[in-house]
């Protein structure tokens, strides 16, 4: 196993497409529905890294970043915002104050989520940086130039199982929709 990943999102097929191009890249996956759930498995599961959607039902996933980095068995957890909300990239929403490490917008290629999962694991591996010596935030942003219908075909494809069958390291091809 390459580490545990807790992956959060209000949407079954987005957690479905995430679940399997990290299962196919030999990450333990385990999933939640909103902030809420997340902040109740957590502390149970101790994942290497979060994932979380940006707006969700209860508890919306930069109050649940902010929520992990208060508590300090959480605090040192990477965690990224996987999300089609990209104003909120834009707005500082990727820093130390709201504890978000990583922005990735939706829709994505899958290898950008792996690549971005990977840098956030190795990250957590070699320690964070102190408040006094602040980490590098990177931002992985997908051009909006593809069209809309490309990822719901995949989406419908990864969650029907096909995706157990492919080999590490081949991530399931198509642009994930929100």
């Amino acid at each position: 196993m390459s580490g545990r990943v807790l992956v959060v999102d209000d949407s079954s097929v987005i957690r479905q497409l995430i679940r399997v191009n990290l299962e196919l890249e030999g990450f333990e996956v385990v999933t939640a529905v909103d902030g809420a759930e997340c902040l109740e498995v957590v502390h149970r599961l101790q994942p290497d890294v979060v994932t979380l959607d940006a707006v969700m039902p209860r508890l919306d996933g930069v109050r649940t970043a902010e929520r992990l980095r208060a508590d300090p068995r959480t605090r040192d957890v990477p965690v990224a915002l996987v999300t089609a909300s990209t104003e909120l990239n834009h707005s500082g929403v990727v820093g130390a104050e709201t504890g978000v490490d990583a922005f990735l917008a939706k829709p994505f290629e899958p290898a950008e989520l792996v690549r971005m999962v990977r840098q956030l694991m190795h990250g957590r591996t070699t320690g964070r940086a102190s408040a006094a010596e602040p980490a590098v935030r990177e931002t992985v942003a997908v051009p909006e130039s593809r069209s809309a219908g490309d990822g719901e075909e995949e989406c419908g494809r990864a969650g029907a199982g096909e995706g157990a069958a492919r080999a590490p390291g081949s991530a399931v091809s198509g642009t994930v929709e929100p």
